[in-house]
């Protein structure tokens, strides 16, 4: 039992002497480390490109149909949608645009809001408020 215990117990000391070797050359040549973190970085780019290929495909698809036709469509409506951005100085007082069953497209103002509408606060004794 004693010598494997002594075996045991220097196998345990001589795994740091190991552990400190093993360090050193990394100390020695920080270039290398840069560079691998450089490959790592271009490993996972080439990842990342070959996943979102396919989707990219896709986006190109869907460009060279739509393309045409939204360029004619800002050919046509551009004057008119200059000259309207013009007259609008606020687009946040608006709401949404809504489409009426005939097909017309309307926008509305959203109601002002006057002071007196809002509602009073209650504030604590030690002027906190309670949600």
């Amino acid at each position: 039992m004693k010598p494997i215990v002594i075996a045991f117990s220097l196998a345990l000391t001589a795994l740091p002497v190991a552990a400190q070797e093993d360090a050193a050359p990394e100390a020695e040549a920080p270039s290398e480390g840069f560079s691998l973190m450089e490959e790592g970085a271009k490993l996972f780019l080439k990842g990342l490109q070959s996943q979102m290929e396919p989707a990219l495909d896709g986006v190109e698809d869907f460009a060279s149909k739509v393309g045409p036709a939204f360029g004619s469509f800002l050919k046509e409506m551009g004057p008119a949608l200059s000259e309207m951005a013009g007259k609008v100085e606020d687009w946040s007082v608006y709401e949404a645009p809504e489409m009426l069953p005939n097909g017309d497209i309307i926008l509305r103002r959203k109601p002002e809001i006057t002071p007196e509408e809002t509602p009073e606060v209650e504030l604590d004794e030690d002027g906190s408020t309670e949600l």
